[in-house]
């Protein structure tokens, strides 16, 4: 089944793999899943809901700190309940996005991430002039023979699409 999906993404982005270096290839996928991503993410996700947590959790943190200031313990234990609606809402807008947001990006990410390994594992994607702390972590991690001033497709694709997811949700207005 996967081989199946594997020789459509060839078709479909076998041409660019042939005639472009592996840094345009990794930064448009992960452009493209990024943007993906996050617009699934605010199409299926209550942004209000998100909002409302956000402002939340800022107000009950201001108080909380006033409260321990002050000492004020009548006021401390008040806030724990308060604290209570906020985890019973925090817990629903988690339920929201890991249930219908990585149910349906994760699958389409592992493929995707599958597909790519198949072009350029073990390939230097990005080099840097030195040895950069960062890349010695993803290779650390990922069990790569890459060195430490050389980032494969795994970094420069987590880079590029945390970059775009970000940049997309700001201009979104998205919490």
């Amino acid at each position: 089944m996967l081989e199946g999906i594997y020789v459509f993404l060839d078709k479909v982005f076998g041409p660019m793999i042939l005639h472009y270096q592996p840094i345009w290839v990794v930064t448009v996928a992960g452009a493209i899943l990024g943007a993906f991503f996050t617009l699934l993410n605010y199409i299926l996700v209550d942004q209000e809901k998100v909002k409302l947590l956000q402002k939340k959790s800022k107000e009950f943190q201001q108080k909380y700190r006033k409260a321990q200031l002050e000492k004020d313990e009548k006021k401390l234990r008040k806030m724990q309940q308060e604290q209570m609606e906020l985890m019973k809402l925090q817990s629903e807008v988690m339920k929201d996005t890991m249930l219908k947001v990585s149910l349906l990006t994760l699958p389409i990410f592992w493929v995707f991430f599958g597909w790519l390994r198949r072009w350029y594992v073990e390939t230097s994607v990005v080099k840097s002039p030195f040895n950069f702390f960062l890349f010695d972590w993803f290779h650390r991690l990922y069990h790569s023979a890459l060195p430490a001033s050389e980032l494969g497709y795994v970094g420069w694709y987590i880079m590029t699409s945390m970059v775009v997811g970000y940049i997309l949700r700001k201009l979104l207005d998205m919490g």
